[in-house]
């Protein structure tokens, strides 16, 4: 349960199991979120990226062998294209001004991130799938990386294509909707995890679309307090820092508590209930 000796709690975590291909296990890092920036947790297993997504039910608790986790929250792990995370350090290292499509650089310097030691732990993901979105030059036995605009926007449009495609699938609003507006839709979920500057603009003026109003928020996920690059093979609970609903927002005030169910109640008042029906009237 120990995961972390500065964490308090304990969370579950749905994620792939790494013991299944012998592997030593996954690891935790700490990295952008290619939307907000803010720092994010991602889970790296068996050289497969999975972004953290956190789910919440009221009045829900786990048993966990003999332990009660008093919080029923639960995460889920799903894979993420490493393009996505990688797009914006590239983006940023080629150090482009105006016209000038900007310079070449080796990988180890554009990955090396300063107070983000978890971006070298993508240094092997990089150099297979950042090709796709890259102009690419070798010297010798080194090879210089330079992102180009073109190939990003061939790939974001494969992108959208291929989720326009599933939204119809999956849903059957979406079929039988306006071909348009489904891919309105599928632009707007893409702009989860890409800038609107560039990117979004530019994928929206190729595709002819307006710019979505407001794109979807980056899913909160609270960063673990230290260790963040820690092996965690041998653990299958996710423990992380709990933080209290009476926590004061950036404006001072109080958040709100969870408004309880509609037709829920409170327990000891359904069992004095039952007792108040069951008792007689003395004669």
């Amino acid at each position: 349960m120990a995961w972390c000796k500065d964490v308090e709690g304990t969370r579950l975590l749905i994620a792939p199991d790494s013991s299944a291909t012998g592997s030593s296990g996954g690891r935790l890092l700490s990295l952008c979120h290619p939307k907000s920036g803010q720092k994010t947790c991602y889970l790296l297993v068996d050289g497969v990226l999975q972004e953290l997504n956190w789910l919440k039910q009221s009045y829900k608790s786990w048993f966990l062998g003999n332990y009660v986790c008093e919080d029923g929250s639960i995460y889920a792990a799903t894979p993420i294209d490493p393009v996505f995370i990688m797009l914006p350090i590239f983006e940023e290292a080629r150090l482009k001004k105006g016209e000038d499509p900007g310079k070449f650089r080796q990988l180890d310097e554009i990955i090396f991130i300063d107070g983000y030691p978890g971006y070298q732990y993508l240094l092997p993901l990089a150099e297979n799938c950042m090709q796709v979105v890259c102009e690419v030059k070798e010297i010798g036995s080194s090879k210089f990386f330079r992102l180009d605009d073109l190939k990003v926007l061939a790939w974001l449009y494969c992108k959208v294509c291929v989720l326009k495609q599933t939204l119809s699938v999956l849903d059957q609003n979406y079929a039988a909707q306006d071909e348009k507006d489904t891919l309105a839709n599928a632009v707007s979920i893409l702009g989860e995890y890409v800038k609107d500057e560039p990117w979004l603009k530019l994928l929206c003026k190729h595709l002819n679309l307006d710019l979505p109003k407001e794109t979807g928020k980056a899913p909160y996920i609270e960063v673990f307090p230290s260790s963040l690059e820690s092996n965690i093979g041998s653990s299958n609970l996710l423990q992380e820092r709990r933080k209290s609903d009476r926590k004061t927002n950036r404006t001072g005030k109080e958040t709100k508590m969870a408004k309880p169910e509609t037709e829920s109640r409170n327990i000891k008042e359904m069992f004095s209930r039952a007792s108040r029906r069951g008792r007689r009237m003395p004669p």
